[in-house]
């Protein structure tokens, strides 16, 4: 899509926060040195919503952690270069202005939203997003 630089800073969608913390095997090789690299400058994003979809999955029983919530977003953050971005009216704005060919989900519409708003390459593995952001010229990469 897009050619990477050094200077790329990346908002990690949720799933993929949550694969990269665990350490999971459904987190391409690459996509998790893209994260490593990143960090090293600082410019790992994490959305404030994705706390809040986190807690929704858990809520749900569509997700478990190993501690609460609350322990793992703290533990999760506390990672040198992965920083919380806070929701903009912008970006908010933005994400309801989104075509319906973008699935319905607001948390994906504010992901993707924030990311555009603030010049970061958002990392999912989502292909709905994915096909959506190449369409319109967003910075998205396939994690």
């Amino acid at each position: 899509m897009f050619p990477l630089s050094d200077a790329d800073r990346f908002l990690l969608d949720t799933h993929i926060w949550v694969r990269y913390i665990s350490g999971s095997r459904l987190l391409r090789p690459n996509s998790v040195s893209l994260i490593e690299a990143a960090r090293r400058h600082n410019d790992v994003f994490i959305s404030v919503i994705s706390v809040w979809e986190i807690a929704m999955l858990v809520k749900k029983g569509k997700l478990a952690l190993p501690m609460s919530v609350r322990a793992w977003t703290e533990q999760a953050l506390r990672l040198v270069g992965i920083r919380m971005l806070p929701l903009t009216p912008e970006s908010l704005i933005q994400s309801v202005e989104y075509s319906p060919e973008l699935n319905a989900d607001p948390s994906d519409r504010i992901l993707l939203a924030s990311a555009h708003t603030q010049g970061l390459t958002f990392l999912t593995a989502d292909k709905d997003i994915l096909r959506f952001a190449s369409k319109h010229q967003f910075r998205c990469l396939k994690a």
